[in-house]
């Protein structure tokens, strides 16, 4: 993947090789971690601990070399890892959601972060994770790693245009939530100032 440094190319050549040979194994990792990482951590949302963001982004790779056999080429090595860390994820809320369903402590007060102590990127990432689970994926493929709209579709395992009207909902949905956040996150310092006089 050019974005990260190796081309489509170099990175199949990479993953081909990983089959006997550790250093190309590493090598592939290094080249795709940062790309997965951020497409992982969008997609669990700025609350998930790190931990399990590098728990998922692990698997991801786990499951890449060890099917490397299953890759044929036809996609992108890039596109091949972000689609197996896309499952990685959905696999991890479902192991969390059964985790919780058997807890019965659940913390609502969690999710409730008050938006006057929030940066604009803080606030601009929470709305991000709000967005519904397809509008966030096809979103960050395209906005955020800056996959074409046909890598995003090859990923999501859906038609290009899938991918187009998921994104323009997400921005249409992040300009209507965004501008009462952006009123929130200016007033409070305003707030704050005025109380201090």
């Amino acid at each position: 993947m050019a974005r990260e440094g190796a081309d489509s190319g170099e990175l199949g050549a990479l993953l081909l090789a990983a089959r006997d040979d550790e250093a190309a194994a590493a090598a592939f990792v290094r080249a795709l971690q940062p790309s997965v990482w951020r497409f992982v951590a969008s997609l669990l949302g700025p609350r998930t601990p790190e931990h399990d963001v590098a728990e998922v982004v692990q698997e991801t790779f786990v499951r890449a070399l060890t099917g490397r056999s299953r890759w044929r080429g036809d996609a992108s090595p890039a596109t091949w890892v972000l689609a197996i860390a896309r499952r990685c994820v959905a696999d991890h809320i479902s192991a969390v959601s059964r985790r919780r369903a058997r807890e019965t402590e659940l913390d609502a007060a969690a999710d409730d972060v008050p938006v006057a102590d929030l940066t604009s990127s803080v606030a601009l990432a929470d709305l991000i994770s709000r967005l519904g689970q397809d509008r966030r994926e096809a979103f960050v493929l395209t906005q955020a790693l800056g996959l074409s709209y046909a890598e995003a579709a090859e990923v999501c395992g859906v038609p290009i245009g899938t991918i187009r009207s998921r994104v323009a909902r997400a921005r249409a949905d992040l300009v209507e939530a965004y501008a009462p956040v952006e009123d929130a996150v200016v007033e409070a310092p305003r707030r704050r100032a005025l109380r201090r006089r």
